[in-house]
Formats: structure tokens, sequence, C-alpha cells
């Protein structure tokens, strides 16, 4: 086994080893596998798989690259006593069924979710994205702006590369292309190493509010975050402290909070010159 093998069975070993280490704790429901909860739509050519929980507003979770309706498991547990919660698996991600040969798009799998949306009736949501699905937040909140009443991600990026991801992480993407021939991880590693491409004007024209969250340990550069936080008009930040890209899992009942208080409480983004100058 070269050195890149070795590198990407370890990383894919962590990322598996933190995603289930939360779920050691949660009741038996079968989150992402849940013939109860569980439907398919057809969306633009594929059978899109989704999980519904709950009532109330709708509330949408969105996993990351490689992840699926299981990774949001304890998001879902609690979020669903108040909300009515659309957990889904994006397009070639957990039990969707996608039988194309296409390379996947931000663009087209945020497509995807709108029509689901619409497929379910639902014509405004809060919606929460974890990494690729924070990318598919904005990306909606872009393109399809009435869907989306507030969105909250973590760990999203607005473009690929080392001045958005650290560089350990971004070689290891790159470097994994460059050996593997599975079809599959070539086209989640590609949208990882090639995509997104969100402009700051793009940014700026989101009209809904928004919370940008990000572990102090990220894998994708604090300074980044801020970008994104100093571009979009309505937002807010939340850095978790001692935590990485995998934050709502390590921390769970501060992730939970942060996100519920958002949720919850009228938007602010009144600053400490407006209450001394009195603008407020």
């Amino acid at each position: 086994m070269n050195a890149v093998c070795k590198k990407l069975v370890a990383f894919l070993l962590f990322v598996t080893t933190v995603s289930l280490s939360y779920g050691q704790t949660q009741p038996s429901i079968k989150y992402g596998d849940n013939k109860e909860a569980g439907g398919f739509k057809k969306v633009n050519g594929i059978r899109m798989y989704y999980e519904i929980y709950g009532t109330g507003r709708p509330l949408i979770f969105l996993h990351g690259n490689g992840g699926s309706i299981r990774s949001a498991r304890g998001k879902i547990e609690y979020f669903k006593q108040f909300y009515r919660v659309i957990a889904i698996d994006s397009r070639g991600h957990g039990k969707s069924i996608d039988t194309t040969t296409k390379e996947l798009t931000y663009v087209q799998m945020a497509d995807d979710i709108s029509v689901l949306l619409d497929s379910l009736n639902i014509d405004s949501a809060f919606i929460s994205g974890q990494s690729d699905g924070g990318i598919l937040g904005l990306l909606l909140a872009i393109h399809h702006p009435n869907k989306v009443a507030r969105l909250a991600t973590y760990g999203a990026n607005m473009f690929p590369g080392k001045k958005a991801v650290v560089d350990e992480v971004d070689d290891l993407v790159l470097d994994t292309l460059k050996v593997t021939t599975n079809f599959n991880t070539r086209r989640l590693y590609s949208l990882m190493a090639y995509q997104p491409h969100i402009t700051e004007k793009e940014l700026q024209q989101i009209k809904c509010p928004v919370l940008i969250m990000s572990g102090d340990r990220d894998v994708i550069r604090l300074e980044h975050s801020i970008k994104l936080f100093n571009n979009i008009p309505n937002s807010n930040l939340f850095v978790m402290p001692g935590a990485t890209h995998f934050g709502s899992v390590e921390k769970p009942e501060l992730f939970n909070l942060v996100l519920a208080d958002f949720l919850n409480r009228p938007f602010s983004k009144v600053s400490t010159v407006d209450l001394i100058t009195g603008k407020h």
C-alpha cells in the first residue's frame, strides 16, 4: 500500500469513527434507514431518499461529502422535538439512487434539493448544512432564495484550494484523485478538489439570515469562514472552541444550543458601535 492510499484509509477511518461516536448514545431508531419515516422522490433523473420526523416548521439537514442522513442522527433526535425535520441523502450519497455517470456538481445537487422541497409542498424552510451541505445551503440561498428562511452552515467554503482548505487535507484530496480508479471516490473527491465557485458578489445577494459556524481547528481556514461572514449582509459568526470540522458531533449540546438560538430568536446584527453611537 503506497503512502497516498495509507493516508486515505486513515482519513476515512477517522471520519467514520467520529461520525459513529455520537451515535453510541442515541436510541435504536435507524436514522438513514427507517422505512417508517423514509421515502423516495423522482428528482432530476435520480431517486432521492429522505426521512421526515416531527411536526412544525420545516428544518432541513444536509450532510457533508461522503456522508448521509446517518451523519445527522444526533441533530435529528434533538430537533425533531421542535420542528418538522427533513433529512436528505444528496445525489450520489446514502440511499439516493443515482445511476447516471455524470460528474457531480454542487449547483446540480442544490437544485435537486429545491425540486425535492417542491415535491413535498415546502415553500420555505430552515436549512442546516455541514461541510458540503453548507455549500449546498449557500447555493440554495443564492439560486433559490425563496426556499431558505434561515441558513446555518458549519465548515462550508466558497471555493476550493489551499486558500480555503488547510494544506494537508487539500493535498490528500488531490493525491487521492491521482491514484484512485474508484468511480464513486473520484466523483466525491472531485467535488472537493475543483468546486464550488461561489463569488463574493453572489454571497452579497443572499437576503436571509445566515449563521456561519466553524471549529477553531477546522479544515476550513478560519479566515475563509470570516470571509463568508463579511460578505453575507445578514450574517452572524460562531467559532466553536476546541472543535474540528466535526464540531457538531464532538460538542453536540453546544452545537444544538447555538443552532436553536439562531433559529428561535429574532435575527440581530447590532454592533458594539451601534450601541455606543446610539444607532440602535
